[in-house]
């Protein structure tokens, strides 16, 4: 389903991240309750419900701006660095801090607050899980800036690239925002925290099959430019289009088996399995690069020099650019233009920011799956397969072979 998303609108929607919110923070809070005897997970699911009867569309909160990165969040000089806990009352608690880099914040209905990182004791202010509407007294969005982002206020519909769609990114500032009980999901459990955040970046990087979706966008569009430009049949054109396919599937069917070796949980989910989630991820922070360079390389130098749409409008202007951007006789210059912005929206452009950028950063930037790949990995299961294997090699076998 999101592959199909991603495939229809061209940009990135986010639905993963409400999804993965439902399902680790269920897991968690299940399991928080069977040790403490909290009453989080019954919450939950009244939330969840709510969230159903309302076809409520949630954001996921949970990279802190994190200040001095060699430092856990309790040494922080300024503790807002990241959100905690600042006021305790019978009614609920009151949080402080900021989230970065809020896909989608905006046009959310209620925001799940969460911890970011592993937390010690010492930290026990921060381990707070929490809903907040959106529109909650304290909450402050600054919107991002995104490349080429103005052209959506200029008149036309070409030079936007993707003519109907955008994605959008804020941080969110809390200033004493009130979390009422009935609406938080974990509340001091330090201790939980490292499983929320590992389980979460297991649904999460799996999920990134999305970036298939958007793949097939732009691989469609730089077929369609070499064929508009009359070279589709050229032997090293279509192999580059062979690489960008062989690319994208191998991400899509990392995702799709992480899925099917998925486990079931106490809580009754399902979690994908974590080395093939990890293996997903890490092939997104490359594979989205090379294909956005080889759609740039089919596409030629006009995807960063093409003209605007203001002159190709122009009364006096227009008639050149329509005549000297021609291609073949049967394509409109108009319909090469438009193909060129999108190609340069996707690889360059406003929606870079979730196909290149994001795929680099989201959900862990290339460093943390590594960490967990190396962490899961099995070397001393391997190396007894390997010491098994050549100590059942048989001399006979070897003379058999080198005849």
């Amino acid at each position: 389903m999101l592959e199909y998303q991603y495939e229809k609108y061209g940009v990135c929607m986010r639905l993963n991240a409400t999804s993965i919110d439902f399902k680790k923070i269920d897991e968690s809070e299940f399991e928080i309750d069977e040790k403490y005897g909290t009453p989080y997970h019954q919450r939950f699911q009244g939330f969840v419900k709510m969230m159903h009867e309302m076809n409520g569309v949630i954001g996921g909160a949970m990279t802190d701006v994190k200040g001095d990165r060699g430092l856990a969040p309790h040494q922080q000089t300024d503790p807002d660095m990241f959100v905690h806990i600042t006021k305790r009352t019978a009614e609920g608690v009151y949080i402080t801090g900021a989230k970065a880099h809020q896909t989608g914040c905006i046009n959310s209905h209620w925001m799940v607050v969460m911890p970011t990182m592993r937390l010690k004791e010492a930290d026990k202010d921060y381990a707070i899980v929490g809903a907040v509407p959106v529109t909650a007294e304290g909450i402050t969005y600054i919107y991002g800036r995104q490349s080429c982002d103005t052209r959506s206020m200029e008149n036309g519909t070409m030079d936007v690239g993707n003519a109907q769609y955008g994605g959008q990114e804020a941080m969110v500032i809390f200033e004493n925002v009130f979390i009422p009980n009935q609406y938080i999901f974990m509340d001091g459990e330090y201790d939980y925290a490292s499983m929320l955040v590992e389980r979460f970046t297991t649904y999460h990087r799996r999920s990134y099959v999305c970036k298939c979706g958007v793949g097939d966008v732009l691989i469609g569009a730089a077929a369609s430019i070499v064929e508009m430009n009359g070279v589709p049949k050229a032997s090293h054109i279509k192999d580059k289009l062979v690489e960008m396919t062989h690319l994208n599937e191998t991400i899509f069917g990392t995702g799709i088996a992480a899925s099917h070796r998925g486990k079931a949980t106490k809580a009754g989910n399902f979690m994908s399995d974590p080395m093939l989630s990890n293996v997903c991820k890490h092939h997104v922070t490359r594979f989205p690069f090379e294909i956005a360079r080889l759609a740039q390389d089919l596409a030629g130098g006009l995807v960063a020099t093409l003209p605007s749409e203001q002159d190709f409008r122009h009364p006096e202007i227009g008639p050149l650019l329509e005549k000297y951007l021609k291609a073949k006789d049967d394509v409109k210059t108009e319909d090469r233009m438009r193909i060129l912005r999108l190609i340069e929206n996707i690889t360059l452009g406003r929606n870079a920011v979730g196909y290149v950028s994001e795929s680099m950063h989201g959900a862990g930037s290339p460093q943390a799956q590594r960490i967990q790949i190396a962490r899961m990995m099995q070397l001393e299961y391997k190396k007894r397969l390997a010491e098994s294997e050549s100590k059942n090699y048989k001399s006979e076998d070897r003379e058999e072979k080198a005849s």
